[in-house]
């Protein structure tokens, strides 16, 4: 099974996606797990309670950390756009699964942003956050989080399957 231009593209956009989740988890140090759960918290006391929690190290971390991930959106919708690319041209997709895989990973990157956006905004108006506004953006995370999950599962056994065949052929011997 020889790489084709999809998969190389697929492999670049992977690369660089890594390269940017590695480096926001590098800037977060051991903030990182805030993220998570900010992003999923749907109450305005605890949101405050962990963002008042925070050292000033890991609050200086924590901001910085928005400034990078408005580039990282990107980086995950092009590789799963890529990723769904190869894999279509290594399977038939149905026109439904096309269309859901080009557009579910632009819906999660624009709602990353959105999230970015206003993650940095209650950062320094700690005045707004409240549980309608909490709970907006922990809605909008978490439909970010199934979306560009959903798409990874999606693609991840669609390979799977197709490595799997180009394995089993190639052990029985056939060609193709």
């Amino acid at each position: 099974m020889a790489l084709t231009g999809s998969d190389r593209r697929l492999l670049g956009s992977a690369v660089v996606f890594v390269v940017s989740q590695v480096n926001i988890a590098r800037v977060l140090g051991a903030t990182a797990p805030t993220v998570g759960t900010i992003q999923t918290t749907f109450s305005a006391a605890k949101y405050r309670k962990i963002l008042d929690n925070l050292e000033p190290e890991d609050l200086r971390r924590y901001r910085r950390h928005y400034y990078w991930d408005m580039v990282h959106p990107l980086t995950f919708a092009v590789a799963l756009r890529a990723g769904a690319r190869a894999l279509a041209d290594r399977r038939p997709l149905s026109p439904g699964t096309r269309r859901t895989l080009a557009v579910a990973p632009a819906i999660a990157a624009a709602g990353d942003y959105v999230e970015n956006i206003a993650g940095l905004y209650l950062l320094d108006h700690r005045d707004r956050i409240d549980d309608t506004t909490v709970r907006a953006a922990s809605t909008i995370s978490v439909t970010k989080w199934v979306l560009a999950l959903g798409c990874f599962a999606y693609l991840s056994q669609g390979f799977l399957r197709v490595w799997t065949g180009a394995g089993l052929r190639r052990l029985r011997g056939e060609k193709g």
